[in-house]
């Protein structure tokens, strides 16, 4: 199956985007809960986040990034970067090879 990769960037100070961080966190469980969203970070330095969609339709993961309460605070941009189909993946992680 294919993944989409997207960047948030933070368009406010850390401590703004950290004010909304508990209900964005609870947000990105509820998406791995559904198993949409495989992975999420944020970068280093702390300018923005690295997420990691199930699924090819990178449409599909910003319109669901959307409801994020960072972006409904207004203070993350999303953009879509890649999507990939892995060709090797580490033990355990079978399941996301195509």
């Amino acid at each position: 199956p294919a993944m989409v990769v997207v960047f948030g960037n933070y368009t406010a100070p850390l401590d703004e985007v950290d004010a909304h961080r508990e209900r964005h966190l609870g947000f990105v469980r509820g998406l791995m809960d559904e198993r949409r969203l495989l992975a999420a970070g944020r970068r280093e330095p702390a300018e923005g986040s690295v997420l990691l969609f199930a699924g090819s339709d990178s449409q599909d993961a910003l319109a669901l990034l959307a409801e994020d309460p960072y972006a409904l605070a207004g203070v993350v941009e999303y953009e879509a970067v890649a999507v990939f189909e892995p060709g090797a993946v580490a033990g355990g992680l079978e399941g996301l090879q195509g």
